[in-house]
């Protein structure tokens, strides 16, 4: 894996619209005051595609169309509005989203069935569909696809997008990845949308096990505020316009566009956590020697979803008490008496008892943006990662201020 990630290069112009074959616009159409709100991906043909999608029992009119929509394993255009969830809003809320979905279809003059939608914002209210058609009719195939980032963000304070490139099969292939979210961010997965194009070949059957299998690691293990939302989803298309032989099997190009995509996915999953709302810190949870993967995965994210953990690390105080407590209250089997703790490479507690520090040196190491807690286990081998943000008063200004 070492080797492979040697391989995959980080272009510093990100473009969810860098892929051969792929086109991106997004424009303002008055659903958010006066930000970008609208916006599509199109690809010149239609795309192997695969999704994951919120696992909250109430789900968003787009998410049940998209469902619908993608059981085919095949998508050629993405159209996407913030300012506006379309979630809990009746039979009508379906049938906007299925206006939104034939009418970017028309304009692209493509099936209907090869358009997936997508909308986030405010839970409840009626989608102004007037505003979203007359909208969709300014979006360009050539328009500006740097745009389609912001257009997608509601409380999100940056744009998250990534693109990579490597060699499949003796050609340059190209990934590009855009994601929102900030808030009522708790995975399996979030108030996140995620989108990832791609020039490789592979099949829908494969996409879909490498998305399905990557979000475990990946999207699914960020948490801010431990809230699951009615929107999340995560779209992938491969268009095949690499021209390497297609992936059909898992094999060394399989794993190796395994490795793209989790080097996407990663990096979104931390720019969200990142940019939590009214966040001041990341905090990126490392548990090594477990008994296994998931759960040094569930340790990690209990302990990163810790209300009294997050409150720490925004108030700088070491207390770690707060870190093995929730370690404790985990579904996972350990033993407190041979556990390390550490805080940005500070042990705190070695073998499960209190170790002495310099706090002039820990204040300094909590007053860093990055905060790293390690947690080592020393009852396996297999390790596991989280991420999310500290909890802070501005998270609870915005969110008490959301709708008014």
């Amino acid at each position: 894996m070492t080797d492979t990630l040697q391989k995959i290069k980080q272009l510093a112009d990100a473009d969810i619209a860098a892929p051969l074959g792929f086109h991106a616009d997004g424009q303002h159409v008055g659903l958010k005051h006066k930000s970008k709100d609208l916006g599509w991906i199109y690809s010149d043909v239609p795309a192997a595609a695969a999704g994951v999608f919120t696992t909250n029992q109430v789900q968003a009119a787009p998410v049940k169309l998209d469902k619908a929509t993608i059981k085919d394993g095949q998508l050629q255009a993405i159209i996407v509005n913030s300012g506006n969830a379309n979630a809990v809003t009746g039979k009508i809320g379906y049938e906007h989203a299925e206006m939104m979905q034939q009418t970017a279809a028309d304009s692209l003059n493509i099936d209907a069935n090869l358009v997936a939608v997508a909308s986030t914002g405010i839970i409840g209210q009626v989608l102004p569909i007037d505003k979203v058609i007359h909208g969709i009719h300014q979006l360009h195939i050539s328009g500006d696809s740097k745009a389609f980032a912001h257009a997608i963000m509601t409380t999100d304070t940056v744009e998250k997008s990534i693109t990579i490139q490597s060699q499949i099969g003796n050609q340059t292939v190209t990934m590009s990845g855009v994601a929102k979210g900030s808030g009522m961010l708790h995975p399996n997965m979030a108030t996140m949308l995620g989108f990832i194009t791609t020039d490789a070949n592979i099949s829908s059957e494969l996409l879909q096990q490498a998305l399905s299998e990557d979000v475990e690691t990946s999207f699914n293990q960020i948490t801010i505020d431990g809230d699951t939302s009615t929107n999340d989803t995560v779209l992938v298309l491969a268009n095949g316009q690499a021209n390497h032989q297609k992936i059909t099997t898992a094999s060394t190009d399989y794993d190796h566009f395994k490795a793209m995509l989790h080097t996407v996915t990663t990096a979104l999953a931390i720019a969200m956590a990142s940019d939590g709302e009214g966040a001041t810190k990341l905090l990126a949870v490392t548990v090594s020697n477990a008994q296994s993967s998931l759960a040094a995965r569930m340790i990690a994210k209990k302990v990163v979803g810790s209300s009294l953990v997050k409150t720490a690390m925004f108030g700088k105080d070491p207390n770690w008490g707060r870190i093995i407590a929730a370690i404790g209250a985990s579904d996972v089997a350990v033993d407190p008496d041979v556990i390390d703790i550490a805080l940005n490479n500070i042990p705190v507690m070695t073998a499960g008892a209190p170790t002495v520090f310099n706090q002039e040196n820990m204040v300094k190491a909590l007053e860093q943006k990055n905060i790293a807690i390690d947690i080592n286990l020393h009852t396996g081998e297999a390790s596991g990662q989280a991420w999310g943000s500290d909890l802070t008063y501005e998270y609870v200004k915005i969110n008490a201020l959301y709708t008014t």
